[in-house]
């Protein structure tokens, strides 16, 4: 190679972990790049007569990470037009070196040509001196990077270049949204390296206390429990947060709590709709599809910073618990219907001293007739209902003579008033039926649809369109449809 860009790794640390001649490597090379001269190997090299520069200056004038790995990557490239280029970093060249990757895909497209000399990875070193086994499942990410790594409870986690206090601060607050304060976990320095090494097991929230953070410690964070989380919701909030992120997808980025609330009513009919199928493979697939527009809202709440899917979690969790006194505490119940007693109860006790109606959590735009059944339904539950339909039926009497009444004005206000009292008293008979009035109306409206089809296939057969049809005929048609049906 007269040009082109050789990467090396220097080891973990011990002078016994650097790989076999390394230095006659580097000696060939017409100029010699450190990623960091912080590294315990580095003053052996120096020892044997080697010359070489380093990016350190990089990390001080450079805002941010990514600048300053394209900024290494910008350097080499260019010098290695010239000659031969060694790149050095520690541990393992290609294992969370991010400017390794960069400088990799630049000398493609330069056509330059590289070699990569192996070394042994910090992973290995760990790996040992925690006893771990990574078959069963590890995530490895920069501590330095939180925006590039989002944490699964249900492997192991190890998370690199913690090396002060400050950053351990950060690397606490990120976990302790996806771990119990108290979880236990490792903080590793200069692995393999005797004279240096240092293993501390400690709880997560004192994780920043230590003062003996450097360049060369790295934290372990074992799962939570034995196959804990396997099917955790976090990689779908990390699929969700890439959308979101820069270099997303572009409708994802353009999205706010508004513009996708319509997909949350469309979501949960199609849920509903495969409930009443009973087809569950397609209950399953809506089921999911109705979480994504909650993992989406959440995502967009924590963007701003007001709240994330753990507060949503915690928040249901915590009401959950609080109105089922009669499982989670000593209140004991007759049946299911004190039971919803017990919970209106209870939501208006949270909601004291703020001046709310027992009614205020019915939202308005729902179904009409589903609200009128959720509406009664909370007014019954505080005592306010008839003792049995027969009352409400009376009330429907009452309502259809007053529309009846008003109809001969003909003001289409006091109309639609009537009108709306009757429906009203309508769900009201069905609720103390114990009949869905929504589900009642929709399956009235699917069985006129079937009629009335059967109507039009013989408007069809006699050739006719069924404006050309008279009322009667079709009459008779839609009788047979009826009869047929019900055969």
């Amino acid at each position: 190679m007269e040009k082109g860009i050789l990467i090396a790794g220097l080891g973990p640390g011990a002078l016994e972990a650097v790989p076999a001649g390394l230095v006659v490597e580097l000696s060939r090379a017409d100029r010699v790049f450190l990623r960091t001269a912080r590294h315990p190997v580095v003053p052996w090299l120096e020892q044997q007569g080697l010359r070489f520069e380093t990016f350190d200056h990089f990390y001080e004038q450079r805002a941010t990470f990514d600048e300053v790995y394209r900024g290494i990557t910008a350097a080499i490239t260019k010098a290695a037009q010239h000659g031969l280029v060694a790149y050095v970093v520690p541990g393992h060249p290609l294992v969370a070196e991010e400017a390794t990757g960069l400088i990799l895909d630049q000398a493609r497209k330069a056509g330059l040509e590289t070699r990569v000399l192996s070394a042994m990875s910090f992973l290995d070193v760990l790996f040992t001196a925690l006893g771990l086994d990574p078959t069963e499942g590890l995530l490895v990410a920069d501590a330095l990077q939180p925006e590039k790594y989002s944490p699964v409870s249900s492997v192991g986690l190890v998370l690199t270049q913690v090396h002060n206090r400050m950053v351990a601060g950060e690397v606490k607050i990120r976990l302790m949204a996806h771990y119990p304060d108290e979880h236990p976990v490792w903080v590793v320095k200069a692995a393999g390296v005797p004279e240096l090494e240092q293993i501390k097991e400690v709880p997560l929230y004192a994780v920043d206390r230590l003062n003996w953070l450097d360049h060369l410690t790295s934290v372990y964070v074992p799962p939570i429990g034995p196959g804990a989380g396997a099917f955790s919701l976090e990689p779908l909030v990390g699929i969700m947060a890439v959308l979101r992120g820069k270099g997303g997808c572009p409708w994802d980025r353009e999205q706010s709590h508004e513009s996708i609330g319509r997909y949350m009513i469309e979501e949960t009919y199609e849920v509903l709709d495969a409930v009443e199928r009973q087809n569950m493979y397609s209950l399953c697939e809506e089921l999911g599809d109705l979480l994504l527009q909650i993992v989406f809202h959440a995502q967009l709440a924590r963007e701003k910073g007001h709240f994330d899917l753990n507060d949503v979690i915690k928040t249901v969790c915590d009401k959950m618990i609080y109105r089922h006194p009669h499982v989670f505490g000593g209140e004991k119940v007759r049946d299911a219907d004190e039971v919803l007693v017990n919970w209106e109860k209870l939501k208006y006790r949270e909601k004291k001293g703020k001046g709310k109606s027992c009614l205020t959590g019915v939202p308005r735009n729902l179904p009409a007739l589903l609200r009128a059944d959720r509406v009664q339904e909370k007014a019954a539950r505080v005592g306010f209902d008839w003792p049995d339909f027969r009352g409400a039926l009376d009330k429907l009497d009452e309502e259809l003579a007053e529309l009846r009444e008003v109809l001969p004005e003909q003001n289409p206000g006091r109309s639609r008033e009537e009108l709306g009292d009757l429906l009203f008293a309508v769900v009201n008979v069905a609720r103390l039926l114990k009949i869905d009035a929504e589900e009642a109306l929709r399956l009235t409206v699917d069985r006129f649809t079937r009629r009335f089809a059967l109507v039009e296939e013989k408007c069809r057969l006699s050739e006719r369109k069924p404006g050309e049809v008279s009322l009667s005929e079709m009459d008779e048609w839609w009788e047979a449809a009826k009869k047929l049906e019900k055969s």
